[in-house]
Formats: structure tokens, C-alpha cells, sequence
């Protein structure tokens, strides 16, 4: 049996993998803008054209998006939520709360018998900042707190691949929040169903917990379509 030649990686694939990693691992978060040309090819030991043929993949990948003139900004952290957001642009927000109630019903289901005390803490503190955040007018503070809520209900599923979709959401999400933030009637600072979560899931009762995520997310529905 002959075996192919092993082929060692392009450089261009080699930079296109350590970029993915800085953007996908948080280095670079959404909506930054990346270091300059110079910089990144000094710090890379690479040609220009090479940096060049990495950031047009990422480009045309959704994860990154090139400015004339102003510079490479961090569009996405992978091409699902890069997908996402494309799809979501011409979607009601209904849609992507749909996909929110599936996916943070199951979540609160299995975080009830997985939660630690540690995931309970952490939960109460993001409400804590949530709620402080809103009284500040503090709106970038609000939705990282409001995020940071769902996602340690998410993570403490104990399910790494319900988490890692869930977090796909992120940057929909958050574009769907910006409108909710100046609308009458909304009241981020009410921690209503947010805190009957958190003692369902140190009640450990996976029945309860889910149930409230469905009603968090019908609440937000239901409010959004009174005033849509």
C-alpha cells in the first residue's frame, strides 16, 4: 500500500490559523479593529502579500471585514455566527428568539441537576451588574451582563456543544438588544424571571428551570410584538 506525501501547510494557511485563533479565542473581540499591516507582518515574520492572502480568506469567511482607508475589523468569531448575522439581517426578531427558547429551554434543563454553587454565584453577580448597568444608562455594560446571565446558564449545562452554538447568537443578539434599549416600556433593570431561574436551578429542578427560560423568552416576545 503506498501512503500521498504528507504536504506541510502554506504559510498563508499558517497566519490564516493563528489569526482565526486570536479572533476566535476573544483576543480580538467583535467590532475591534485589528492591528495594522506593518505590525502583524513584523510580529508574524511574514511578507506582506502573505498577511494579505490570510485577511482576504478570513474577509470573504465572514470573520473579518476590511475598511479602504480606516483598517481590518473583526466582523464575527466564526463563520456560523458569521452566517447567522447575514440570515438574522432580513429576519424578524422573533426568529432568532425561537432559536433562543430552544436552545436556553434544554440549557436551564440540564443546568439544574449540573449547576455548582460557583455557577450559582456567578449567576447572581451578572444580575447584580445587569441591574446597575441599567441604572447608570450604562448600555454596553447592560448587554455584556445580560449576556454573560444566559451564557452561564448555557455553560452550566455541562453540554460544550449547546454552548459553543448558543455563543454563535452573540453578535444578533446584541443588535436585537440596541433596539429593545430605547423602546417605552422596557424595564432592563426588572430581574423578573431572571432570579425565578436561578432558584429553580438551585432548587435543581429541571422541570421549573425550563419552563422559566420558555417564559423569560415569551415575556421578551410578547412585549416586543405590543410594541413593534
Amino acid at each position: 500500500m503506498s501512503l500521498e506525501p504528507v504536504r506541510r501547510p502554506t504559510l498563508s494557511a499558517e497566519v490564516l490559523g493563528t489569526l482565526r485563533r486570536q479572533i476566535t479565542a476573544g483576543e480580538w473581540p467583535v467590532g475591534t479593529r485589528i492591528p495594522p499591516e506593518p505590525e502583524l507582518t513584523r510580529q508574524l515574520g511574514v511578507a506582506r502579500g502573505t498577511l494579505r492572502e490570510a485577511v482576504r480568506a478570513l474577509a470573504h469567511a465572514g470573520l473579518l471585514e476590511v475598511r479602504q482607508g480606516d483598517g481590518t475589523y473583526v466582523r464575527a468569531t466564526s463563520e456560523l455566527s458569521s452566517a447567522v448575522q447575514r440570515l438574522y439581517a432580513d429576519r424578524a426578531s422573533t426568529e432568532l428568539l425561537d432559536v433562543r427558547a430552544a436552545l436556553e429551554g434544554k440549557a436551564a434543563h440540564l443546568a439544574a441537576t449540573r449547576a455548582t454553587d460557583e455557577d450559582l454565584a456567578a449567576l447572581t453577580a451578572a444580575l447584580e451588574r445587569r441591574a446597575e448597568a441599567w441604572t447608570a444608562r450604562d448600555f454596553e455594560g447592560w448587554v455584556t451582563a445580560d449576556w454573560e446571565f444566559h451564557t452561564h446558564v448555557v455553560d452550566a449545562s455541562g453540554n460544550a456543544l449547546l454552548a459553543e452554538l448558543y455563543r454563535n447568537l452573540a453578535e444578533p443578539l446584541r443588535a436585537s438588544m440596541s433596539g429593545f434599549w430605547e423602546l417605552p416600556g422596557f424595564d432592563g433593570a426588572d430581574p423578573a424571571g431572571h432570579e425565578d431561574l436561578v432558584a429553580a436551578l438551585r432548587g435543581h429542578d429541571p422541570a421549573a428551570a425550563a419552563l422559566q427560560a420558555d417564559a423569560n423568552i415569551n415575556a421578551t416576545a410578547e412585549w416586543h410584538s405590543s410594541v413593534g
